[in-house]
Order: C-alpha cells, then structure tokens, then sequence
C-alpha cells in the first residue's frame, strides 16, 4: 500500500512552515519510507520514483519482484510522497520528473536529460546513472525520511 502526499512549496515559501506529514507507523507488513524531493522546477507533469533492493536492474523498476514505484504530480518546490508496506533492507531510489508524462526519461542528442532526476543519497551522476552503491541506504524496521534534490542539466 502506498501513500501519496503533495505539499504546496507557496506555504513553504511564504513561511507558513507546513509540517511534514506525520510519519506512518511501522506495521507487521514492514515500515514507510516517507520521500521529500526538492528543487523541482515546476508543475508541469509528474514525479515518477522507483525504489528496489535489486543493484542488477537499478535505476529501472518496472518488472522486478519486490520493487516499489510511485507517481505523484509535480510541484515547483516541494513535493512528498511515503512508501508503505516497506521490509527491512538495502535500498535503492531512483526519481524522474516527467515533465511530459510520457513514461520515459527524455534526452537531448541521444544522452543529455531534458528532465529532472534524483537518487536517493544525492548520488551524483557521472556518464550515466550511479551505481546502486551510490544510492542504497538501510531500511530497518523503523519508520524513515529521505530527502532527494531533484537535479537538472538543461
């Protein structure tokens, strides 16, 4: 089960200091991981996150077993978004704001993004996605909250 929350980045931007959402808690059908991406630079499109333990498929989500993946609508600022239901573990998140909802990461001549990305632990990009040992963070059997900088090249 998954929980998608959007925080208008107004409030936060006027001072109006909305708190995050309370953290959800940890169940017998494992613990959430409640997911801030920042720096997003509009509204246009959605947020796509991908979150797996499997280091041979990362970033890519779709089709792998035990994989988690989220969609929510983008935001300029701020947006939040928790993943339920989640088993102990090393980790791995991946982020795309597509900006044109088409489901895919588009690119300039072949290999520059034209749209945001982010990993969890800011894991920098080089020539390419980092290498899940970049990214992965433990999950345990407790509650947690990441922050991702979304980033972009043009």
């Amino acid at each position: 089960m998954m929980r998608v929350v959007a925080l208008p980045a107004i409030a936060l931007a006027l001072g109006a200091g909305a708190p995050a959402p309370a953290p959800a808690k940890a169940t017998a059908e494992g613990a959430s991981i409640t997911v801030t991406i920042t720096n997003l630079r509009n509204a246009d499109g959605v947020v796509r996150a991908c979150m797996t333990t499997q280091e041979k498929t990362f970033p890519r989500c779709r089709g792998v077993a035990g994989a988690h993946a989220a969609t929510v609508a983008a935001r300029d600022g701020t947006v939040t978004l928790t993943f339920d239901g989640v088993k102990p573990g090393h980790y791995a998140i991946a982020l795309l704001h597509d900006e044109n909802e088409n489901g895919k990461a588009d690119r300039a001549l072949g290999m520059m993004p034209k749209e945001g990305f982010g990993f969890s632990r800011d894991a920098k990009v080089r020539m390419g996605p980092p290498k899940f040992s970049d990214a992965v963070f433990e999950m345990g059997s407790e509650d947690q909250s990441l922050t991702i900088k979304m980033r972009y090249m043009l």
